[in-house]
C-alpha cells in the first residue's frame, strides 16, 4: 500500500498519487472497475441500494447492472459507458480491499471530486455527505467496517442537469452542447483512494512563502489526539537541510514562521534577491522539499507527510504586475481542461504534463484555467515545470440566495485545497457576471455586493495572491482590470491605444466596472481575445482563417496589436485546444497543432516594446 506500487501498476487507471502536495506512503488507489447504475426515477434510496451486501453485488437481482471505470464520468468513452443522455442520479458500489492497520490507526476514504452532491455509505452506514462538484471530501470509514473481505462502499451522486443555481461552468443545461457550452460531467471524475493514518495525524497544512524575509509562514491543523505530541518541520534543498524545527502541540493549530536563510533579502533594481534561496519562476521553478511529522514522547513517528514549497511573490505596483519584484508581462492561454475521450479527466497523468509542455512550447508562460477547478496532478506539474495559473471558479448561471451560498461554499474549499501551489498567482471567483448578470445595474446592488464579498473573502483566505472579482467586465473591487475583446487586429489596436479607450464600454454594452465602481488604476490585461477557427473545421470560432498559413498570420496580427500597446501588461489567448463544437483552439481536441509549433510560437510570443525580456 504505497506510492511506488501504484506508479508501476498497469491495471489501475490513473494510479499515481492523487494529491502530490500532501503525500503519505500508506495509500491505495480505488480507481478501476466499480459496479454502477443509473437511477432515473430516483428510487434507489427508497429501495435501500445503499445497504447492498457483498454477495448481492454478484447476484442477478443486483440494482448495479453496469460496470464503470473510475475516475471517468459516465458521459465519457474512458468510463466504458459513454452515455450522454440525461441521468441526474447515479450509483457506484464496490468491495473494499482488506487493509492492515493497528488499533490507533484510522482508514480514510478520499474522493477527489464527484459532481455534484455525493453521499457515501460503508456496509449500509452513512459515512459522508458532500455538496460541490469540484472539490474533494474525506470519510473516516473505520467504525463502519465489519469484515476484511466483504466490506462494501456505495456512493450516490445527484447532479440535476437543469440546475443553474450551482457552480457548473461550461456544463450545458440544455439537451445538447451549443455555443460556448459543452457536455455534462456527472458523478466521480477524480481519483478515489484509501489512506491509513494515525489518530493523531495532520489534517491540513498551509504554507505562505515570504520571499523578502527568506522565510515561510506555516499553519498546521491537528486533531485533539495530537495535543501533547511534537510537530517536526523540515525544509530541504536536495540534501541540504534549511529548516529543522520541533514544537510541542498545545492546541488544534500550530503556526510557525521559519527562516530558510540567515541572509536577509534585498531588492536589486527591483528584483528580490538573497544568497542561498532561489525564487520560483516560470523559467526556473525551484521547489524545496517540505516534511512534517508528528512524534510521541518516545520519538516514535506517528505521522509523516511530504510536501514542497516554492518561494515567490506576486504583487501589483502602479499599473504593473510584479513577480519576485520584477515586472511580469503575462503571456497566457485560455485552457478549458477537456480531453476528447475523458471529458474533465485525462486518461493518463502524462497527458496533464504534456498539456503544460505544449503550452510552453507555444511560448506561453501560464494559463487562465477557464471554468474548471483542475485536477491537483495538473497543478503539481504546473509547479514542477514552471507554469503560471489563474485559478477560476466554474460559475453558476443564476443569482439567488441559494447560488450565492453554493458558490461561496465551493470557492472556500477551492482556495483551501489549492493555496499551497506556487503556480497559482491569481484567483478568479467569477467570469463575465455569469453568477451576477445584473452587476452593471444600480438596480441590483446585491449582485455587486456579491462580487465585492467574493473579492474580500478570497483576500481574507489568502492575502498572498491577486484577486480578479469578475473576469472580463463589471469589476467590483479587484486587483487587476481584465477585459475580453474579440475584435480583429485593427479593433484591438484602436481599443488599446490609450487607457481611456480601453476602459470605454464595448461588448454587449458591458462596462469594465460594476455599478458604483470605477477605474482605480489597476493593471489592464486582455484576458480573452483571438478565438480563430480554421475554415475547414467542423465547428465555430470568433474569427476564421482559410488555412494554416493564414492562421499563423492572423494570430501574429492579433498578438502584435496587443503587445505593442502601452496600456496592456499581459494577455490571454483564446484558446489552447478545440473543445467539442468550439473549434478555435491552437491545437485540435486531440492535441495536434494547426500549424507548425515553431511558427505558432513566433506569432504568439513576439518581442515586446513595453517590457524588455
Amino acid at each position: 500500500m504505497n506510492d511506488a506500487t501504484r506508479e508501476s501498476s498497469t491495471e489501475v487507471p490513473r494510479p499515481e498519487h492523487p494529491r502530490p502536495h500532501f503525500r503519505r506512503d500508506r495509500w491505495m488507489s480505488l480507481n478501476g472497475a466499480w459496479a454502477f447504475s443509473f437511477d432515473d426515477d430516483d428510487l434507489g434510496l427508497s429501495r435501500r441500494w445503499q445497504e447492498i451486501a457483498s454477495q448481492g453485488l454478484d447476484s442477478d437481482t443486483s440494482p448495479f447492472d453496469r460496470t464503470i471505470v473510475v475516475p471517468f464520468a459516465p458521459q465519457t468513452e474512458a468510463s466504458g459507458i459513454a452515455d450522454t443522455v440525461r441521468h441526474d442520479v447515479v450509483w457506484y458500489a464496490r468491495r473494499l480491499p482488506a487493509v492492515r492497520r493497528s488499533p490507533d490507526e484510522r482508514l480514510l476514504l478520499h474522493v477527489g471530486a464527484c459532481d455534484h452532491e455525493a453521499t457515501v455509505w460503508v456496509n449500509g452506514r452513512r459515512v459522508a455527505h458532500h455538496v460541490g462538484g469540484y472539490t474533494p471530501f474525506t470519510a473516516d470509514v473505520t467504525d463502519a467496517l465489519e469484515d476484511d473481505e466483504d466490506d462494501v462502499v456505495v456512493i450516490r451522486a445527484h447532479d440535476a442537469m437543469d440546475d443553474v443555481a450551482k457552480p457548473r461552468g461550461k456544463q450545458y443545461w440544455d439537451r445538447a452542447p451549443a455555443g460556448v457550452f459543452y457536455g455534462g460531467t456527472t458523478g466521480i471524475w477524480q481519483s478515489v483512494w484509501l489512506e491509513v493514518v494515525h489518530e493523531a495525524a495532520i489534517q491540513d497544512v498551509w504554507v505562505q512563502p515570504l520571499l523578502e524575509l527568506a522565510s515561510i509562514d506555516i499553519s498546521v491543523d491537528l486533531p485533539p489526539l495530537a495535543i501533547g505530541r511534537t510537530l517536526r518541520i523540515r525544509v530541504r534543498d536536495e540534501d541540504r537541510i534549511l529548516v529543522d524545527d520541533a514544537v510541542a502541540v498545545l492546541g488544534p493549530e500550530v503556526r510557525r514562521r521559519l527562516r530558510l536563510s540567515e541572509v536577509d533579502a534585498h531588492r536589486d533594481e527591483g528584483m528580490i534577491v538573497h544568497d542561498g534561496i532561489r525564487p520560483w519562476t516560470p523559467w526556473s521553478p525551484t521547489l524545496y522539499d517540505l516534511e512534517l511529522e508528528v512524534v510521541d514522547v518516545d520519538d516514535r513517528i506517528l505521522d509523516h507527510v511530504d510536501s514542497y514549497v516554492g518561494m515567490r511573490s506576486i504583487e501589483v505596483r502602479g499599473d504593473e504586475v510584479l513577480l519576485n519584484g520584477l515586472p511580469l508581462y503575462q503571456r497566457l492561454v485560455l485552457d478549458q481542461g477537456y480531453f476528447p475521450d475523458g471529458g474533465y479527466t485525462a486518461r493518463r497523468d502524462a497527458d496533464l504534463r504534456r498539456d503544460i509542455e505544449l503550452a510552453k512550447e507555444l511560448g506561453f508562460i501560464g494559463c487562465r484555467k477557464h471554468q474548471k477547478v483542475e485536477d491537483p496532478r495538473w497543478l503539481y506539474w504546473a509547479d514542477r515545470l514552471g507554469f503560471l495559473v489563474w485559478s477560476e471558479l466554474p460559475s453558476a448561471h443564476r443569482h439567488s440566495s441559494r447560488s450565492v451560498q453554493r458558490t461561496t461554499a465551493t470557492w472556500q474549499e477551492v482556495v483551501a485545497r489549492d493555496r499551497n501551489h506556487p503556480c497559482i498567482i491569481v484567483w478568479v471567483p467569477m467570469n463575465e457576471s455569469w453568477g451576477a448578470p445584473s452587476a452593471g445595474s444600480p438596480a441590483a446592488p446585491e449582485q455587486v455586493h456579491h462580487l465585492s464579498m467574493l473579492y474580500h473573502l478570497t483576500r481574507t483566505l489568502d492575502p498572498s495572491r491577486l484577486v480578479v472579482s469578475n473576469d472580463g467586465w463589471e469589476h467590483a473591487d479587484t486587483d487587476l482590470c481584465t477585459i475580453h475583446e474579440y475584435g480583429d487586429a485593427s479593433a484591438l489596436q484602436h481599443r488599446f491605444a490609450t487607457r481611456q479607450q480601453a476602459l470605454f464600454p464595448r461588448r454587449a454594452r458591458r462596462s469594465p466596472f460594476a455599478a458604483g465602481h470605477g477605474d482605480r488604476g489597476a493593471p489592464i490585461l486582455l484576458s480573452e481575445f483571438g478565438g480563430i477557427s480554421l475554415a475547414a473545421s467542423d465547428g465555430w470560432g470568433f474569427h476564421t482563417s482559410d488555412g494554416a498559413d493564414d492562421f499563423v498570420r492572423d494570430c501574429a496580427d492579433f498578438v502584435r496589436a496587443v503587445v505593442d500597446s502601452d496600456v496592456v501588461v499581459g494577455y490571454c489567448w483564446t484558446q489552447f485546444t478545440d473543445v467539442e463544437q468550439e473549434t478555435n483552439g491552437l491545437l485540435t481536441a486531440d492535441r495536434r497543432p494547426k500549424a507548425p509549433i515553431e511558427d505558432l510560437r513566433a506569432a504568439l510570443a513576439p518581442s515586446r516594446r513595453r517590457v524588455p525580456e
